[in-house]
């Protein structure tokens, strides 16, 4: 008993390097405890790729577990300041995907089967290189949920500044000894996608900006961690898995998957809080990403991450804020200048406005089946917290902000200048004001 205690004890830090078996569970107990205003520092497993070619893993990722933050309760929301993100992995490859048939029940990332022995997310090896080097540990036969239709091996640089893709050959060196270029985490179970060495594409260059695809707290109901969002939520509803779900029953979701490469260094993530203690968790690290991630994949790396957590009490939220960087912020959405605001208030006195609105920038997720039923989400979160009607959020949005699309088919944010009221009516002011 007294040992338990110890593990329950709230820390200041706490050290995350063991995962999820690709379900968020929130009856689960959760096994780190940290102090509010305190740091979760994790060592992070790559995403997407590796836990698809890993039928054992049933979400489509490999996430980190839950961090239990104290003081956070049901109708909460916990503010976490993303302070550093190091990339570790040196190669990592990545591309379109197309699902094998016979190969899943309903959804190959969830519910991965072995076509000759019928055992539903089995134990795997890996037996040499390429696209049928993933085996069923029990007959030996291929069993990978999902193919490359194009792709490619990439190699950064020790500045983690740039990275070029790779030829056959080396591509084919790295697939030999895969786990140790990719920096897999030690607890980690995935198998490393390097070793399907795809070279689709040679000598591309691409610009390194790490994000976090997964950053979030834990959903009131057992979801699959990829599927924790509106728009992959919709693969669950009426599953003849063991997580399939009702339409209703997605709005248990939290959407910490958001692969929105905004929440990269710097940006702070402000999350709902729908279990006790929030159940902060973490992974699908990127080297870089386009807006949409329109392949359906990017480039999963390992990394180490650092983040700070903030208890925000009364401040129910049914989705994520995001605060970008200021350099992230779309134009229109840019915090005015000293010299902006004089020209204004002179403008508004030629025309008789004495007072002019104060304003800071706030970006609402929003996710959905497609864009449109994302937009919709986002404005509607947005009018909700802020007790204001759609058409304010759209007209706001339009002239003082924008939407972005986060991940191609449904995750967007809204983002516009919301009134210093508005956000001290929702208890954001000084958590934005500080920020901005």
């Amino acid at each position: 008993m007294e040992e338990l205690l110890k593990v329950k004890e709230a820390k200041q830090t706490v050290y995350v390097n063991q995962f999820t078996d690709g379900i968020l569970d929130p009856n689960k107990e959760m096994e780190y405890h940290v102090k509010d205003g305190g740091h979760i520092i994790a060592n992070t497993a790559p995403g997407c790729w590796g836990p698809m070619i890993t039928p054992k893993l049933k979400g489509g990722h490999e996430v980190t577990k839950p961090v239990y933050v104290e003081g956070a309760e049901v109708g909460d929301a916990i503010a976490i300041r993303i302070k550093s993100i190091q990339v570790t992995s040196v190669v990592t490859a990545s591309g379109n995907d197309r699902p094998v048939e016979g190969r899943f029940i309903g959804d190959p990332f969830v519910a991965g089967k072995c076509p000759k022995c019928g055992t539903i997310n089995p134990d795997s090896t890996i037996d040499g290189i390429g696209q049928e080097a993933v085996r069923c540990k029990i007959c030996a036969a291929d069993i990978t949920p999902f193919v490359f239709t194009h792709a490619y091996s990439i190699a950064f640089n020790q500045k983690n500044s740039l990275g070029v893709t790779l030829n056959q050959e080396a591509a084919e060196k790295v697939a030999q000894d895969g786990r140790a270029y990719m920096n897999t985490p030690e607890e980690s179970i995935q198998n490393p996608i390097v070793t399907f060495a795809p070279h689709d594409m040679v000598g591309t260059i691409a610009r390194m900006r790490p994000f976090l695809g997964q950053l979030g707290t834990t959903p009131a109901r057992p979801l699959p961690d990829s599927h924790n969002a509106g728009d992959f939520g919709q693969a669950l509803i009426g599953a003849p898995h063991d997580y399939g779900i009702t339409k209703e029953q997605l709005e248990d979701r939290t959407d910490g998957h958001m692969d929105i490469n905004r929440a990269r260094e710097g940006a702070i993530v402000i999350c709902p809080v729908k279990v006790s203690g929030g159940g902060v968790y973490l992974g699908d690290m990127h080297a870089m990403q386009g807006n949409g991630e329109i392949a359906g994949h990017t480039t999963d790396v390992a990394g180490i991450v650092n983040l700070q957590v903030e208890v925000l009490k009364g401040v129910t939220l049914e989705g994520p804020i995001l605060l970008p960087v200021e350099d992230d912020l779309p134009y229109l959405a840019k915090p005015f200048t000293k010299k902006e605001k004089q020209e204004a208030l002179e403008l508004g006195k030629q025309w008789g406005i004495e007072e002019l609105e104060e304003s800071y920038p706030v970006s609402f997720v929003g996710t959905g089946a497609n864009l449109n039923e994302a937009t919709d989400n986002g404005m509607e979160r947005a009018a909700k917290l802020f007790g204001i009607t759609v058409p304010e959020v759209m007209n706001r949005a339009t002239i003082t902000g924008a939407i972005e699309i986060g991940r191609h088919p449904g995750v967007v944010t809204v983002t516009f200048l919301a009134p210093k009221q508005y956000l001290e009516r929702a208890r954001l002011l000084e958590l934005v004001k500080g920020f901005y």
